[in-house]
C-alpha cells in the first residue's frame, strides 16, 4: 500500500504549502477539507493527491472518512491538522456562540481528526506521526485572545496527552505554535501598511510568519528526522513566546 500524509483543512494557506513540500517529497496526500469544488480546483490536477469531502468539525464525517481509506486500502503514516479559526475579543464580548464556534472549529475538530488518525495508525501497526497547530498565545498572556487561546491551549495539552499515550505505538504527536502568519485568515491585521507595521513590531524577529514557515516546520515534524521528538510544541512565531528582547 502506498502510504500518504492526511492534511485536514486542506484548503487553508499553511496546508497548501505542506501540500506542496509533501509532493515536492515524492509523498502521496489525502487532502480534506468541507467543500469539494476548492479541493478539486486546488489539487485536481495531481494524481498524488486524493481529495475527501469531510466536515472537521462534525465526528460522524471524520469517521466516515478515514473509514473510506480503511476500505481502499491507503495507509497513513502522518497526519496535520490544519483546521482553524481565529477570535479577538475579550471574553465578556464574546457570545456563547461565538466561544461554542471558536472551541469546536479549532480543538474539538483536532480531536476528532486526531482521534480517527490514531485508530488507523494502531491497526496499520506502523508507527506514524501527528501534528496539530496551535499558537503563541497560549504561552503567554495576550489580551483579548481568551477564546482562542483556551482553545489552542487544549490542542497543546491533547497532543502531549496523545503523545505519552500512544508512543508504546511508535506514534509520534507533536504541535507547532505559530505567530501571526499573512494568510487570509490574518488579513483583518494585515489590511493596511500601518496595521502591518504595528504587527511586526510585536515579534522579536520583526516580521509575520509565512504559511511555508510554518508547512515547513510541519513537514519536518512529520518526517523521519524528527523521529526522537514527541510530545512537543514548536514555536514559530520570531521569538515572541520565549524571548524579551531588550527594548531600544
Amino acid at each position: 500500500m502506498n502510504s500518504h500524509i492526511f492534511v485536514m483543512g486542506a484548503n487553508s494557506a499553511i496546508a497548501q504549502q505542506l501540500i506542496r513540500r509533501c509532493r515536492a517529497a515524492g509523498q502521496a496526500v489525502v487532502a480534506a477539507g468541507r467543500n469539494r469544488s476548492a479541493l478539486q480546483a486546488l489539487y485536481g490536477d495531481d494524481e498524488g493527491v486524493m481529495l475527501l469531502e469531510i466536515q472537521a468539525t462534525d465526528p460522524a464525517s471524520v469517521e466516515a472518512g478515514f473509514s473510506t481509506l480503511q476500505n481502499q486500502g491507503v495507509a497513513v503514516q502522518g497526519y496535520a491538522h490544519c483546521v482553524g479559526s481565529i477570535l479577538v475579543a475579550p471574553l465578556i464580548k464574546t457570545s456563547a456562540a461565538q466561544l461554542h464556534d471558536v472551541l469546536s472549529v479549532n480543538l474539538l475538530s483536532a480531536c476528532h481528526g486526531l482521534k480517527e488518525f490514531l485508530k488507523l495508525a494502531k491497526q496499520q501497526g506502523q508507527g506514524g506521526s501527528a501534528v496539530l497547530i496551535s499558537t503563541c498565545a497560549t504561552g503567554i498572556g495576550v489580551a483579548n485572545h481568551e477564546a482562542i487561546a483556551a482553545a489552542k491551549a487544549g490542542i497543546e495539552g491533547l497532543a502531549r496527552s496523545a503523545a505519552a499515550t500512544h508512543a508504546v505505538d511508535g506514534i509520534r504527536v507533536n504541535a507547532v505554535a505559530p505567530g501571526l502568519t499573512d494568510s487570509p485568515m490574518a488579513q483583518a491585521f494585515l489590511k493596511s501598511d500601518v496595521m502591518r507595521a504595528a504587527s511586526e513590531k510585536q515579534y522579536p524577529l520583526h516580521g509575520v510568519n509565512t504559511p511555508d514557515d510554518v508547512a515547513g516546520a510541519m513537514h519536518w515534524l512529520l518526517s523521519e528526522d524528527a523521529r526522537r521528538i514527541t510530545g512537543m510544541v514548536m514555536n514559530v512565531d520570531g521569538g515572541f513566546r520565549n524571548t524579551r528582547p531588550l527594548v531600544k
